[in-house]
């Protein structure tokens, strides 16, 4: 019996499809509007599965969204997903209730200690 792997938050999906410099260029392309996969692909000297895998990975990780006119598959940013990243990172900074307590604690401590 094979062991089934949970699937992955959108959010890791998103920030492992963003640790390739490829495919970060490929969404810097896309800021100016949508391209056909063949205009993203003529703007790169790497083959063209290697180019279809990097955006398989970002529409997986909804990074980007395509649309199809009869033969042409039209790629777009996916402006949410990157609001959602924001928001996530934004959380990170902002310490949690217990992890503020707890400095707290250790900074009554050192005022005691001092």
């Amino acid at each position: 019996m094979q062991e089934r792997k949970a699937p992955a938050s959108s959010s890791n999906q998103a920030f492992r499809a963003l640790a390739d410099e490829t495919r970060r260029t490929i969404l810097r392309l896309l800021r100016d509007g949508p391209l056909t996969s063949g205009e993203i692909a003529d703007r790169f000297e790497s083959s063209w599965p290697t180019i279809s895998r990097h955006l398989a990975v970002l529409k997986e990780a909804a990074l980007v969204v395509t649309e199809r006119h009869g033969q042409e598959i039209r790629y777009e940013l996916n402006a949410s997903v990157f609001q959602d990243l924001i928001q996530h990172l934004i959380e990170w900074t902002r310490p949690s209730g217990g992890f503020s307590r707890r400095i707290s604690k250790a900074a009554r401590v050192r005022q005691q200690e001092a």
